[in-house]
């Protein structure tokens, strides 16, 4: 069943008239050390499930999307922050996922850019650079989960000397949640798997973490102001000194980094403008009545998606938190699985997950920023990374990703076979060609190339 939001269960007028059930839920959050923060956000994606209210955002409360700004002319007209700039910044990288869908069974972060180059490795040396360049200790914080902590931290190990292998210096830990029993909304229980009662709650548990952490009032305290957050398998999501700039000198407490969708493109969410208040916001298929489907694959109308570079004043962070008893009211995704996810024999169970990127409606003033698609380069499959593992992508030394003068600033359309490159090693048989000089390469079959073998056009093979 795909993700949607809000769900009204037969379940739910049960639930409301026992809302003490929570106190179950919460015990059991508390027994493994959740915090607070995370509790209160769980709470608020349990009432949005038993609720009847609608989640659902029609196009006629909605325009496209209004006042975006362009990047490239901000980031040309706007001079590089200074020393004292860069000390108030700290770059969040997203960093709980595991690479299982490719074959990874370890932090996806650790997956070989080049030989040798981790995407871990790249964004330590982007980190030096800006230290470099600011005279300072330029913040780096990863949300880890508990899966990919201690592969992360055990590779950071070979940074020691730069500070970066201490865990209490540069990880925070992405909290999990129970997942709900269909039926009866109560937590699930599988003795036979413990930990497969829990799931992840999206990467919008980032807010939730911040606060219980300690590491909101920490960065505060330290004088932070300007949090950079970004995936760690995007490698285009780089801290821009111009734009940093620009985003401190806007007043903005809120940026989202946006760029022009295509036809490959048009079942993702995009931006949008509420009529009612003129607020931007996010809108999901999941979210979108049936009669509005082709508005809202039509991207001419709607233009812009979510890269989930996501540029955030902590200090605003914080004083929206403190008006809304702690919780920012994100909507809900909710996911239909099995306690088991490999035994359909196994319970069914809700799985409550939140985005970041939501939290654009929480905030007056907030502001989206039309970036050239170079800044969203996510890996998501072996076609992903056979790009980036050739050389129509350029590496420097400070760990700044560009494409290849030949490219002409548009990125080649790699299409491996899924059946056969569905997995990272089956990469290694494969070979790595050139394909600077390529518009778009198909695989359809087993083949090998020979190191660096040119190609040229629109190459199928």
């Amino acid at each position: 069943m795909r993700p949607h939001f809000g769900i009204e269960s037969a379940a739910a007028p049960v639930y409301n008239e026992r809302m003490s059930r929570f106190d179950v839920i919460e015990s059991k959050m508390k027994s493994v050390g959740l915090s607070e923060a995370a509790i209160n956000a769980f709470r608020h994606s349990v009432q949005v499930l038993v609720s009847k209210q609608s989640m659902l955002i029609p196009e006629s409360d909605i325009v496209p999307a209004e006042g975006v700004a362009d990047w490239e002319e901000l980031v040309a007209a706007t001079p590089a922050a200074d020393a004292s700039l860069l000390a108030q910044a700290v770059l969040i990288k997203l960093n709980g996922g595991l690479g299982t869908s490719m074959g990874l069974q370890k932090a996806k972060s650790l997956l070989e850019i080049k030989p040798g180059v981790t995407f871990l490795d790249l964004i330590v040396r982007q980190v030096k650079t800006l230290r470099s360049a600011a005279g300072y200790p330029v913040n780096l914080l990863l949300m880890n989960s508990f899966s990919t902590s201690d592969d992360t931290m055990s590779h950071l190990s070979r940074y020691a000397e730069d500070g970066f292998a201490d865990a209490e210096k540069v990880e925070m830990i992405q909290n999990r949640v129970p997942k709900l029993l269909t039926d009866t909304l109560e937590p699930a229980t599988y003795p036979a798997n413990p930990e497969l009662e829990w799931c992840p709650p999206g990467h919008g548990d980032i807010y939730p973490a911040l606060v219980g952490s300690g590491w909101l009032d920490k960065l505060l305290a330290a004088g932070v102001k300007y949090a950079f957050v970004s995936n760690s398998d995007n490698l285009g999501a780089q801290m821009d000194t111009h734009f940093l700039r620009w985003f401190a000198e806007s007043g903005a407490p809120f940026v989202m980094e946006v760029t022009r969708r295509t036809e490959a493109d048009k079942k993702g969410g995009h931006l949008a403008t509420r009529k009612a208040d003129g607020q931007p916001i996010l809108r999901e298929i999941a979210q979108c009545p049936g009669e509005d489907v082709n508005d809202f694959q039509n991207i001419d109308k709607h233009r812009f998606f979510n890269t989930n570079n996501l540029w955030i004043r902590l200090d605003a962070l914080r004083d929206y938190l403190e008006a809304h008893e702690g919780v920012l009211p994100l909507p809900v995704i909710c996911n239909t699985k099995t306690v088991d996810p490999r035994d359909a024999a196994t319970p069914a169970v809700y799985q409550l997950e939140t985005a970041m990127g939501a939290a654009i409606q929480c905030f007056p003033g907030a502001r989206a920023v039309c970036v050239p698609r170079s800044r969203f380069f996510p890996v998501k499959t072996c076609s992903d990374l056979l790009l980036l593992r050739s050389d129509a992508v350029v590496i420097d030394d400070g760990g700044l990703m560009s494409l290849a003068p030949e490219c002409g600033g548009v990125a080649p359309i790699i299409q491996l076979d899924s059946k056969l490159y569905k997995l990272v090693d089956s990469l290694e048989a494969l070979g790595v060609p050139s394909l600077k000089n390529v518009k778009k390469l198909t695989v359809t079959g087993s083949h090998t190339f020979a190191a660096g073998e040119p190609l040229t056009g629109e190459v199928t093979v």
